[in-house]
């Protein structure tokens, strides 16, 4: 899996919804993706309106000569959810010149229709992605001898625009007036990617656009505004990272 873009992980979606066994997915990404399995095995999932529903719909609708004008939820009630998206177009063509009061009624009642199906379209197009970023890796941080008893953790969740990092460090001290802290994940041959500054260590959120896999420790250090951007050297808290249980 790539993980500085979402389009590998929405082909892993549809390749597991497909049958496949995708080891890549982490196991809450499976538990919600096996649930759109089992609606979609569901027949009435599939299925296609009957026979003569567009001439019911149409026949309900005109023959009402002294009943006030319906809204969308009768001719919504005429059509099972599963079928509507079949009917709406159709129904649409045979009244679309339509300039009488009953015309109007059934532009009214299409009008309804239309709106249900959209959003059931949205609803289903959302059931497939899931939902929120998926923690895939956390950290427990400790401190240095230059911040004795220092303790932390963060967590790391994979999300389109790259990883997000939840660290929470609050027996630092703050830093200010140009002194701060700075987040770095490193590689096991020494590499350090920053990813990210800050002066009070609670509630901080992170971004790193490496994945924490081939970065396998998260360190923090006291920095300085000095016009070097490179780390001080000066860690007070790092911790590896881990695969989430």
């Amino acid at each position: 899996m790539t993980d500085d873009t979402g389009n590998t992980a929405r082909n892993d979606w549809a390749a597991y919804l497909a049958g496949e066994d995708v080891t890549e997915l982490s196991v809450a990404e499976r538990a919600q993706l096996d649930e759109i399995r089992m609606l979609l095995a569901e027949p009435a999932v599939w299925a296609h309106p009957s026979a003569g529903l567009e001439d019911r719909i149409v026949a309900a609708i005109t023959q009402a000569d002294d009943v006030p004008e319906p809204d969308g939820a009768e001719v919504l009630a005429a059509a099972p959810a599963a079928t509507q998206m079949n009917v709406v177009t159709p129904l649409r063509a045979r009244v679309r010149d339509a300039g009488s009061p009953r015309g109007r009624w059934i532009r009214y009642g299409l009008t309804g229709v239309a709106a249900a199906v959209v959003a059931g379209a949205g609803f289903a197009i959302g059931s497939i992605r899931p939902a929120g970023p998926v923690v895939a890796f956390q950290v427990a941080l400790s401190g240095t001898p230059l911040s004795p008893g220092a303790t932390g953790d963060a967590t790391l969740s994979k999300t389109a625009s790259g990883w997000q990092i939840k660290l929470q460090a609050g027996t630092l001290p703050r830093r200010d007036n140009g002194a701060y802290y700075e987040a770095w994940l490193k590689s096991s041959t020494g590499i350090l990617v920053p990813i990210g500054t800050f002066n009070e260590p609670t509630d901080v959120t992170l971004w790193a656009g490496v994945p924490p896999a081939d970065f396998p420790t998260l360190s923090v250090t006291r920095q300085s505004a000095n016009g070097n951007p490179a780390s001080s050297g000066e860690v007070v808290l790092s911790g590896p990272v881990r695969p989430a249980p």
